[in-house]
């Protein structure tokens, strides 16, 4: 069997520095061999797009959550994170550096209603603007979990949770070796792997593109101070019977691979 190169990996995501899932992916790539620097948000960045901080200030600070890997928090978007740490925080620039892994998110990146919001496909996708080969990778969660997730920023009491993150993750760190060294380099290509719950060491990797959905009603009706509120509304699916989608995938307990080419836009 062909050894998998060593790499230099940027890992970051839009849960934030503490999220148990961004420390399970770092554990996974330094268990297969590569070198790895965390630059995440100091806070959840989640449905921020590829925005950057335009109007005020973002501060970078060293940061100690117990990774043993060089690691920083950026205040400020995913793409702040990814685009501070490549120009000021790490050593050599992306000259020095072989790709950029996203996430692992709480819940999917999944179709084409959903991927161009997602923070985490936007700091792989500025690894990518940055020349690097790109991965995004999320993990499909039921309500419960996700809320357990976010109130607390821990896997405990969630055993069942652990077991599907960790395997996730190992797999993330495979398809890192398998796949950046093939992607190269200035392709404007972001892998964007959604991960089936649950995900075990047996779990299959399809090759498959964006579900075409409409996701209309975002927002709630005007209030009485005329604010509207999000509120999240299940996608209208509209994809042809014939695509080997990204959401059919992963409600078929498989992991999906997309490959988001921005070159054929």
């Amino acid at each position: 069997m062909a050894l998998v190169p060593t790499m230099r990996l940027l890992i970051s995501n839009d849960d934030g520095i503490r999220s148990p899932f961004l420390h399970a992916l770092t554990r996974a790539l330094v268990a297969a061999g590569h070198e790895v620097c965390v630059v995440a948000p100091l806070r959840e960045q989640s449905w921020t797009g590829a925005s950057k901080c335009r109007h005020r200030p973002v501060a970078s600070a060293v940061a100690d959550h117990g990774l043993g890997v060089p690691t920083w928090t950026v205040d400020g978007t995913p793409a702040d994170c990814v685009n501070i740490a490549l120009a000021h925080l790490l050593p050599g620039g992306p000259a020095s550096f072989d790709g950029v892994v996203s996430g692992i998110n709480y819940g999917l990146n999944t179709t084409l209603g959903f991927i161009s919001a997602s923070g985490t496909i936007a700091a792989a996708w500025e690894g990518a603007l940055h020349g690097l080969p790109a991965m995004a990778c999320s993990q499909d969660l039921d309500y419960d979990e996700w809320n357990a997730l976010t109130a607390t920023q821990s896997l405990d009491g969630l055993a069942s949770t652990r077991a599907t993150i960790e395997a996730s993750a190992a797999h993330a760190a495979r398809l890192a070796g398998e796949l950046f060294p093939v992607t190269g380099r200035g392709r404007f290509v972001v892998h964007n792997l959604n991960f089936p719950r649950p995900c075990t060491a047996a779990s299959r990797v399809v090759r498959t593109v964006p579900a075409r959905v409409r996701v209309p009603g975002l927002f709630s009706p005007a209030a009485d101070d005329g604010t509207h509120r999000f509120v999240f509304t299940d996608a209208i699916d509209q994809s042809p019977a014939d695509l080997i989608t990204d959401k059919a995938t992963v409600a078929a307990g498989h992991i999906s691979h997309s490959v988001l080419d921005y070159t054929r836009l």
